[in-house]
Parts: structure tokens; sequence; C-alpha cells
């Protein structure tokens, strides 16, 4: 416990300079283009090296974010040292987080009395996308990733499971609460009312609905291809049909969703106790029952931590060209809200393109049917391509990074970048497209 409060107070001493300047003031800085060059050049290390020296990667991936960030971070020092130190608390905030949750769900022991079936695997996936506008994307996803994993430990051929794991539960499914999303809580505290996002339960029942019927139809595809010996010599973990252990951390989530509520920094010192007491109360075996270790976390602290930083020059370029897109139809927003969410934070990209549609609104003077100044119909779109389109890569969306990892830990090899994008391409984006017409045409 000791060697933790070090690393609590630098968290608190970066935190509190970057909600002191929240009120700095908004005024746009222009960055070159080519100071986005970072950005890309991270993307494509996260894309391209795993390819080329998967070992190599899994040893200085850290290294080579940090070294992004550098270069970055000085030109984005040069132009507004604030705006570093804001983006910073961004990212300790988002890391403490996923953090918290990454440790309360180690906790938590989830014992399936069955064997990975297509039905069985079908509805923990469509009952995680339900909860994950509930307790978050992230908390959805580490409560149930493993006990996945372990009721299909008998199986070969799995990597679909957990992909469209990703697609529904650490994304898609958050779309109906402010609580399932960053960009949803991010509209609320821009004055968009909390059950406002209740109307996007089409959206939500159109896609979980889509999305399942596929997945049993390829699971069940893939289920063939099974030894039948398999299943059979596989035991069930419990001899009950459910049985959860460590329920204490039941209460340290719901205190990390609570402090959504509370003002900055009191926020994130919440979580951190919430996280404290669930390792100090939690026993050992627990964790080791779900071969817990910090490593999913610690890579997903220094990839983003390069991600974070070299995305400034983007959105800040965003920001200020953004009103110039010619984007008037929903089905623009939609779509470019969420080319630009699969690769960046999709967080600011919603408000980058809240504030878009404000001043579209403005300029053809629209005044009815107005959500903070934003036409209903565009914010719809905006917040559906934010929170459904995060799932077309790996670093769309925090928890898509944390559930690959936790895959990986337990021997499961999970796609490349690209091979991911394989999937989302074929599956989601015929899917969006889809949404398109039935919704935003």
């Amino acid at each position: 416990m000791k060697r933790i409060f070090p690393y609590l107070s630098l968290f608190f001493f970066f935190l509190l300079p970057e909600r002191l300047l929240a009120s700095e003031g908004g005024e746009l800085v222009n960055f070159p283009v080519w100071s986005g060059v970072f950005f890309i050049v991270l993307l494509l290390s996260i894309a391209i090296i795993p390819l080329i020296n998967a070992e190599w990667w899994s040893r200085r991936y850290g290294w080579v974010a940090i070294c992004l960030a550098i270069p970055a971070g000085i030109i984005v020092v040069l132009k507004k040292p604030s705006l570093l130190i804001h983006t910073i608390g961004e990212y300790l905030s988002f890391i403490i987080l996923l953090g918290s949750l990454f440790v309360i769900a180690g906790g938590i022991v989830i014992r399936i009395g069955a064997k990975g079936t297509p039905k069985l695997n079908a509805i923990i996936i469509a009952l995680g996308a339900f909860f994950a506008s509930f307790i978050g994307t992230t908390g959805a996803s580490m409560v149930l990733i493993r006990p996945l994993i372990r009721a299909n430990q008998w199986r070969k051929h799995v990597v679909h499971i957990y992909i469209f794991f990703i697609f529904l539960v650490s994304n898609i499914g958050g779309l109906l609460t402010p609580l399932g999303d960053p960009p949803l809580f991010l509209g609320f505290l821009k004055g968009v009312p909390f059950f406002w996002t209740f109307k996007l339960f089409p959206f939500w029942l159109f896609s979980v609905g889509i999305l399942v019927f596929i997945f049993i139809l390829i699971d069940n595809y893939y289920l063939k291809k099974e030894d039948p010996e398999a299943f059979n010599k596989a035991i069930p973990l419990s001899e009950k049909r459910l049985e959860i252990k460590g329920k204490r951390n039941i209460i340290f989530l719901l205190l990390v969703i609570a402090s959504f509520f509370l003002p900055p920094i009191f926020r994130e010192a919440l979580m951190i106790v919430s996280a404290l007491m669930s390792i100090y109360f939690t026993p050992i075996t627990l964790r080791e029952e779900n071969a817990f270790t910090y490593h999913p976390i610690i890579e997903v602290a220094l990839l983003f931590i390069g991600i974070f930083v070299t995305m400034v020059p983007v959105m800040k370029m965003l920001e200020l060209n953004g009103s110039k897109f010619g984007i008037e139809a929903p089905w623009q927003f939609f779509w470019t809200t969420g080319a630009l969410s699969s690769f960046l934070d999709n967080a600011p990209t919603y408000l980058v393109f809240m504030a878009t549609a404000q001043s579209v609104a403005v300029a053809k003077n629209i005044t009815t049917n107005l959500i903070v100044g934003v036409p209903e119909i565009y914010l719809r779109a905006i917040s559906v391509g934010a929170v459904f389109m995060g799932a077309n890569s790996y670093i769309g969306n925090g928890p898509n990074f944390m559930v690959k990892a936790i895959c990986e830990e337990n021997d499961i090899k999970m796609p490349s970048f690209f091979g991911y994008m394989a999937w989302s391409c074929g599956i989601l984006i015929p899917l969006f497209i889809l949404i398109t017409f039935v919704f935003f045409k």
C-alpha cells in the first residue's frame, strides 16, 4: 500500500492545474498541418510494427509512444503551455477511470455452470450491451470479459466472440445513458438532459438486434469446427448455474459510477479510493482465479499517453476548421463524427461536431427542436456516430484495447490492428450504411 501513495500525490499534482486552468478561456489555437504527423506515426506504429516484429513491439511499445509524445508535447507547449497541462489532466482522469474499473472488476469472479455455446455467448454479450449503458462500456467490459473467456476455454475458434464483445459491450451498448460512454457524459455536462439519450433506444435496439443475430450465425459456424469430445471433456467452473464471488466489489463499482456526478478532483479521488478499497478487501485467491495482473492497464496507460498528447494538434485543427467542412445533413454528421471517432478520442470529437452543429443551426436560422442549441436530429447523428464507430478500431475507445490486452494475456491470439478492422469493416460498416438509410436519409 505504501508504494501507491506517492503516485496518488503525483496524480493530484497534475489534476489541480488542469482544473484551475479550465476557466482560462476556450480560444482556438492554430497548429501547422505537419504537427499531426506524430499522431499518424503512432497510429501506423500500433498497426504495422506488431505485424513485422511482435516481440520487439511487446517490449518497446511504451518507448515508442513516449518518444512520439515528447516532440508533440514540445510543439503544444510552444503554442500554449496550459493546453498540455489540460491534456495531461484529461489523460489522468481517463486512466484513473479505466484503472479503477479494471482493478475493481478484477476482484469480481463470475462462475458460470455452463460451457460456452452460441446461446450462452449471445446472452452474455447481449446482457453486457444492456449493462454498458448503466455501468459504462468500460465497467461492463471489465466485469464480463473474464467469465466469457472461462466459459469458452474448451473451444479453439474463439476470436470472433471477443470481436463481437468489443463491438457490442465495449461500444454500441453504451448509447442509452450519459453513464454509458464519455461523449454522452460530456453532452450531459454541456446541458443535454440526462434522459434525452433514451430517445436513442431505436438505434440501440436496431443495432444490437442485428449484431447479436449475426453473432449467433457466425458462432454456430465456428462451433461446427470444434471437436465434440472437447465439449464433453470440459468441466463447468461451478456446480451452480451462476455464482458470483467478490460481491463487495459491486459496491466499489457503483461508487465509481456515482463519482461521475462529483466535481473534478473529488471525482478522481473517489475512483482511486474505491480501487484501493477493492485491493484491500478482495481476497488474493479471487484475483488469482481471474488470472489478474496489471499488464493490460499498464499497456493501455503507456499507449494512450502517446495518443492523448500527439492527438492535441489534430483535435485543435478540427476545432478551428470543423465549421468549414460543409456538413449540413444528419447523415454527414453521423459519418464524419463516426469516422474521426474511429481513431481519435470520441469525447472531444463529439464536442467539436456539437459546436459545428450549433453554428449550422444559427446559419440556417433553425429555431425549433433544439437541444442546447443543436437541432435534435443532428445531436442524434453525432451521438450515435461517436458511440457506435468507436468500435471501428482498437484505439477508437479505451475498453477496446483493454479487452484485447486481457484476451492476449489469456493466450488468445487476437487479430492485428488491420485484422480487427477487416472484421469491423466487413460487419459494422454495412450496418452503419443501413442505419444511414433507415434513420438519417
